[in-house]
């Protein structure tokens, strides 16, 4: 069995059933609660010029009164369909099916709390894509809404790399706020692996498009405002630490790590988690990601795609591991820091 189940047809709410005519990009935004924020998005998406485009948003269990409101704010829109999905199904998997809506050959993902930074944002994140074939991913950057500095909650890079912000560079993924796609590449990759439900499903697409030959580019000069709204996440007291945990080390072991391998990372990944008090969650990801590795298996034409080939691997030695510096800086910026 794969991880990429059959999708239940969605829910058809509001706006068109579709673009009227083939468009350059899909904008797929995911909703669940935070009405004006998912408003705001789709305004801002809405408002793109230089570049034909379709507005997807997917709801994935809002309450009736947020739907109401998405529902009066696509109501009428050609260029806009709301759709309501049978349940939760996490960014990865709300994500795919998002994806599967539209046919346009860049995808843009944009989070319901985010805007584009200008109104030629998405024109200029195509037009990047299609002069450089090779291109993966494009990694917007990301920035604070109400200030205009960088969101460092957003940033998914070495930290080493942050002075460079405002800059280009190939790097080994991309941050799920705001990046493009190319749809031909995702639907080679397999797409993201619905049983990661959240939490690194950015790195492990980013993997597989490596192995592919492509680049992950970063683009400090294409970027989206997110407003930062703790509340409304899911709290590292919850299960946000069991995820993130249990979600790298299933990676990991999907591209052939040994578990054995893998106790360094569980146990740093344990001091981590202690340091913030939430150890217990990190305790339980380990058996969790093992039994998700067994239970995986490529989606038919993707198995070449899991591993490591010495281009990958010295692909993510200049782009990541090359930025994160000595085994003590290492051991303070990601060991001994706070969540």
């Amino acid at each position: 069995m794969t991880n990429r189940p059959a999708f239940p047809p969605p829910q058809h709410v509001a706006g068109a059933v579709g673009p009227l005519h083939p468009v350059d990009a899909d904008v797929i935004i995911l909703a669940m609660e935070r009405a004006e924020e998912t408003i705001a998005a789709i305004a801002s998406a809405r408002a793109q010029q230089g570049v034909s485009k379709h507005v997807w948003i997917v709801d994935q269990g809002s309450s009736d009164i947020a739907m109401a409101r998405l529902r009066a704010a696509v109501q009428g829109a050609t260029d806009a369909t709301l759709v309501a999905l049978d349940r939760n199904h996490g960014v990865a998997g709300g994500r795919n099916r998002a994806t599967a809506l539209g046919r346009a050959r860049i995808v843009f993902a944009l989070d319901n709390d985010a805007e584009f930074a200008t109104t030629d944002t998405l024109a200029r994140a195509v037009a990047a894509m299609d002069a450089a074939p090779h291109l993966g991913a494009i990694a917007c950057r990301i920035l604070v809404h109400a200030t205009g500095q960088d969101d460092l909650s957003s940033w998914g890079y070495p930290k080493g790399l942050l002075p460079r912000a405002a800059e280009v560079f190939d790097v080994a993924t991309f941050v799920g706020a705001g990046h493009a796609l190319r749809r031909a590449d995702f639907d080679t990759a397999g797409g993201y692996d619905d049983a990661l439900f959240f939490a690194w499903e950015e790195y492990d697409l980013a993997l597989r498009l490596i192995n592919m030959g492509r680049t992950i580019r970063y683009r400090g000069d294409i970027a989206v405002r997110h407003k930062v709204s703790p509340e409304a996440r899911v709290g590292w007291t919850g299960t946000r630490w069991f995820h993130f945990v249990r979600n790298r080390l299933y990676i990991a072991m999907k591209h052939g790590a040994n578990p054995a391998a893998l106790l360094p990372r569980f146990l740093a990944y344990q001091a981590k988690g202690a340091r913030n008090g939430v150890v217990l969650q990190g305790l339980r990801a380990a058996p969790a990601a093992l039994a998700l590795a067994h239970r995986f298996r490529p989606a038919p034409g993707t198995e070449h795609l899991y591993g490591h080939t010495e281009t990958s691997r010295a692909y993510l030695a200049r782009t990541d591991a090359a930025h994160r510096g000595t085994p003590l800086q290492r051991l303070k910026r990601e060991v001994l820091s706070g969540l």
